[in-house]
């Protein structure tokens, strides 16, 4: 693993954890905070997969990228509706069952590995992109943690059991790092899966958050997080 590697795995592995902490100290996070968070990210996130990771993911893998990138969304559109069909990305309020919080880890684990893959698949292309990449991973990792805390939480489990579930995520992120610099597949087609999975963490699983919120707030802050990329985007590739 490169430098730039390491600091971005321990980076993201942290924001799930800082998310984790925000709900076993009890910080109060408003609904409206919150949902500017996630709309932010998902304009950054949407943006990133489409302007950059689809682009280069042809480049790098070919003709096959663009239905690597169909089936990626539509695989983990599955695995979201079937293993972690409760999750969501915001603050859980209500009592759930032991197999709903695990389930909903276990699906989450394989997303954070591909936030991993996809770090490491822009770094290979170059610096510049890898730092876009990071940045897009960074954005939903605190709500990530928060999430799945509160959500082990509701099931009943320990404050310490919640805060390793959150940890976890850090470190299949982390992993996803290094398995895909060691794996050949990942060299070539982690691009267009990264495509795939980012565009369905953005418009399918973020969007729906907050899209029937009333207000300005919310599109405002969407069209924020695209334009954060565009601006993040002139500065990292100038």
């Amino acid at each position: 693993m490169t430098r730039p590697e390491l600091l971005y795995g321990v980076a993201a592995a942290l924001a799930n954890v800082l998310g984790a902490t925000a709900v076993i100290s009890r910080v109060h996070w408003t609904l409206q905070a919150l949902d500017a968070l996630l709309s932010l990210a998902a304009g950054f996130l949407i943006s990133v997969s489409l302007v950059d990771l689809f682009p280069d993911a042809i480049r790098v893998a070919g003709i096959a990228a663009p239905g690597v990138v169909l089936l990626s969304y539509v695989l983990v559109h599955l695995t979201q509706h079937t293993i972690g069909q409760h999750f969501h990305f915001g603050e859980e309020t209500h009592a759930v069952s032991h197999t709903v919080s695990v389930s909903a880890l276990v699906g989450l684990l394989m997303h954070t590995f591909v936030d991993g893959v996809a770090v490491a698949s822009g770094l290979q292309v170059g610096t510049g992109l890898g730092a876009l990449v990071f940045i897009a991973v960074l954005l939903h990792k605190f709500p990530e943690g928060l999430a799945i805390t509160s959500l082990f939480l509701a099931a009943g489990a320990s404050r310490g059991k919640a805060l390793l579930a959150a940890l976890a995520l850090g470190v299949t992120t982390i992993a996803g790092l290094l398995i895909t610099d060691q794996w050949s597949f990942l060299r070539t087609y982690g691009l267009a899966i990264s495509a795939g999975v980012t565009l369905y963490v953005g418009a399918s699983n973020l969007v729906p958050e907050f899209q029937a919120r009333p207000g300005f707030r919310i599109p405002v802050s969407f069209v924020a997080g695209c334009a954060l990329y565009f601006a993040a985007r002139t500065v990292v590739l100038a």
